[in-house]
């Protein structure tokens, strides 16, 4: 949740970007933050999917896990691509704050999702060591 939270937080800033905003000192640092939180919550979704199948069903889970990073990936980056583009006869800019308004308020979501999605405490380890 945390992650999320982190993503959520780099987006907010960027649905204000205007086109006098600078590309180092409006657009990278968001940018940067966000991506720290995207890649904690791909790391801990990963685990967790892990931690929660047995040896046996790990190949499958792991398959599963990065088809849906996959898919999702694809799916998001349509979505926001048409969002942001829906937004250019406004001018071009306004797009890109509409889908940086779009991706803060899906991490928000997701936060809250995962607050019952994802299961409480420590997973249980199996006893030997993970061979994929």
């Amino acid at each position: 949740m945390a992650g999320l939270l982190i993503a959520a937080a780099g987006t907010v800033p960027l649905a204000r970007l205007s086109a006098d905003t600078d590309v180092y000192t409006g657009l990278l640092p968001c940018l940067v933050i966000a991506t720290f939180g995207i890649g904690a919550v791909f790391v801990t979704a990963t685990t967790t999917a892990l931690a929660m199948v047995g040896h046996e069903g790990a190949g499958l889970a792991s398959g599963v896990v990065n088809t849906f990073h996959e898919v999702g990936g694809s799916i998001g980056v349509a979505v926001m691509s048409t969002v942001a583009a829906a937004g250019i006869e406004r001018g071009a800019i306004d797009g890109f704050a509409d889908a940086f308004t779009l991706s803060a308020a899906a991490a928000a979501a997701s936060t809250l999702a995962a607050l019952f999605l994802v299961p409480r405490g420590k997973p249980q380890t199996t006893g030997g060591p993970h061979v994929h």
